[in-house]
């Protein structure tokens, strides 16, 4: 049994209170190691850490930051492998996953944010009669960066990544069901003599670790991605203490398919974004709406496909769909089959748990699911899943198509499959959410906002828009 532990002020310690909890292998549905259950004490010492390194940090050049992130990526990758056992085991997800996607996208998080620590600059405005206004931008001290379990090390780099770039401290906490990439950060971290204090990862569980963190008033920012219920715990704790938030939260995001769209490459394409990670990225499309003509040939093929794909073990190269992340969002999904079922709708292909047999015989695997006959405004359309689950309609219209896309609370992504130019860029208008694809998923370029409108989130990651979330902006005005 491997017991993890924090990393505080550059060293490896035990958590304050003796307070330990599983770590749980989901394929197997067992125990394989243990996590800190760290409290306000362990948080307060990894603050203070952090507020003793901020000088040194944020005195830093560009070019040095720089130096020291891109020895994180590089230490990240001499370790690639180590990574991507433990990605995949600690989250079930397919190894394969893990290792083109999970980890690579670590290792880039950290490069572009060490090159963004060169080239971030400030504005300057001429006033004519007056002279010039120009902006300073300064990091804001210590920051927590929570992030969640379902792209473990994934999200915990695109947050810590730019606060460091921008000169902060950071206080992270990964998720407490996945936590093990986080803890091999850290053992790089230690291996490339990165400065004391300036990175500390802290484990634990939300309710008392993260709450404690939220609630330091040593702390003057926090991004979060997380649930949306969550999020607004988190508003009102941060939001009496005037700190900065940046939060990425749910979705239940639209697929809309015309009936001019590329076929071959729309089903494909769809199967990956409906079944990726067993649905468990909040990037997902869970609502598939297809156009009438259209309804029928998309729904064959797309249950022939969906019952080919099998359920398998995470550690096999060849294996597509894994095991969902633990024994209560297995529960949560399948109650929320059985919900759909209530509402009226059909189960059309799968809709139950899948046993193994052998060493995995209690892991955590769901069948991939495509239920039909439901309204867009029952709970399972409304309410967000986050697993192999998805839901297809259909609609007469563009004007039916948008209203029936922007038919939830939520408003992160979308995606789009036509041909016709101008109803792509009509549809992408007109759809509430914060990020939208038109014939692809899933492509990122890291220069470009990503984050959601409405219940979905609160604010923008990535490229400058996190530089900018991670410093205070002051103006200085010079007359002439």
């Amino acid at each position: 049994m491997f017991r993890i532990k924090n990393f505080i002020d550059g060293e490896f310690q035990e958590v304050n209170s003796g307070d330990y909890i599983p770590n749980i292998d989901p394929s197997r549905g067992k125990p394989y190691g243990e996590i800190p259950d760290s409290n306000n004490v362990d948080i307060q010492n990894a603050v203070e850490a952090a507020k003793r390194a901020f000088p040194f940090w944020s005195g830093l050049k560009g070019h040095e930051r720089f130096h020291y992130l891109l020895s994180l990526a590089e230490g990240i990758e001499r370790r690639m492998d180590e990574f991507v056992n433990a990605e995949s085991k600690d989250n079930g997800k397919p190894i394969s996953l893990a290792r083109a996607v999970d980890i690579p996208r670590a290792i880039s998080n950290f490069q572009f944010y060490a090159s963004a620590a060169l080239q971030y600059s400030s504005e300057s405005h001429h006033t004519e009669g007056l002279g010039i206004n120009y902006t300073l931008r300064r990091p804001l001290g210590v920051v927590a960066c929570i992030s969640p379990w379902n792209l473990p090390l994934y999200l915990f780099s695109w947050k810590i990544a730019p606060a460091l770039a921008a000169g902060n401290t950071v206080v992270a906490k990964p998720s407490e069901i996945t936590p093990m990439t986080a803890y091999l950060l850290s053992e790089v971290a230690k291996e490339v003599d990165f400065p004391s204090g300036v990175l500390n990862i802290v484990h634990g569980t939300g309710s008392r670790t993260g709450d404690a963190l939220v609630r330091n008033e040593g702390v003057k920012a926090i991004s979060f991605t997380g649930g949306t219920q969550t999020g607004k715990r988190i508003i009102e704790v941060a939001g009496t203490q005037f700190k900065k938030l940046s939060l990425e939260l749910g979705g239940k995001n639209p697929n809309i398919i015309f009936a001019d769209c590329d076929f071959d490459k729309m089903l494909s394409t769809t199967l990956r974004s409906s079944f990726a990670n067993q649905g468990q990225i909040c990037l997902c499309g869970s609502r598939i709406l297809i156009e009438d003509s259209l309804y029928d040939r998309f729904k064959d093929a797309f249950v022939e496909k969906v019952k080919l794909m099998t359920v398998s073990d995470p550690s096999k190269e060849e294996t597509k769909m894994g095991a969902v992340v633990s024994e209560q969002h297995m529960e949560k999904i399948l109650r929320y089959i059985d919900l759909a079922k209530r509402e009226g709708g059909t189960i059309i292909c799968g809709g139950s748990r899948v046993n193994l047999g052998g060493e995995l015989e209690n892991g955590f695997f769901i069948q991939p699911t495509v239920i039909e006959g439901l309204d867009q405004l029952c709970r399972t359309n409304q309410e967000e899943i986050f697993g192999p689950v998805v839901t297809i309609d259909r609609f007469a219209n563009e004007a039916e198509a948008i209203e029936k896309a922007n038919a939830t609370p939520y408003g992160l992504a979308s995606t789009v499959w036509t041909e016709n130019l101008s109803r792509a860029h009509r549809v992408a208008e007109s759809i509430e959410a914060g990020i939208v694809w038109v014939n692809c998923w899933l492509e990122r370029d890291l220069r470009t906002p990503f984050g959601g409108v409405k219940s979905s989130g609160l604010g923008r990651e990535g490229g400058f828009e996190a530089m900018q979330f991670f410093t205070e902006p002051k103006n200085v005005c010079i007359k002439y």
